[in-house]
């Protein structure tokens, strides 16, 4: 199930997060219950997009990413429109920085097959 910025979830820490994109494995979504589902979900996205538009806000969305992978993201995707550049964090807890924003970024192995073409948004 794929979620935009307007879904909210309860995250196993307690935390209550809205990522800008968000996807889960539909396995997973079906197993809550309908009331689960109505309002912030008790469920941490398996992928997560978030896109950083203000500098202030930088440490503070990198502490959410971390956040997230630490309640069960298996991968999330950090763009950076401002410094042109993306993070990719992982669920062994690593971070990868990509220094533009002309890449493809690969959804494999939690998103089998997608890829974002940032180059093709950019331009």
């Amino acid at each position: 199930m794929l979620f935009g910025s307007s879904t909210g979830f309860t995250l196993p820490n307690k935390s209550v997060r809205s990522p800008d994109i968000s996807w889960i494995q539909n396995e997973r979504w079906q197993a809550l219950n309908n009331d689960e589902k109505e309002v912030f979900a008790p469920i941490c996205p398996d992928f997560i997009l978030e896109i950083l538009s203000l500098p202030e806000e930088a440490a503070y969305v990198h502490e959410k990413m971390k956040e997230y992978i630490e309640c069960g993201a298996q991968l999330g995707w950090l763009i950076d429109y401002i410094n042109s550049s993306v993070y990719i964090y992982n669920s062994d807890g690593g971070v990868t920085f990509i220094d533009s924003l002309k890449v493809k970024l690969s959804g494999d192995p939690v998103l089998p097959g997608f890829v974002l073409d940032l180059e093709s948004l950019i331009n």
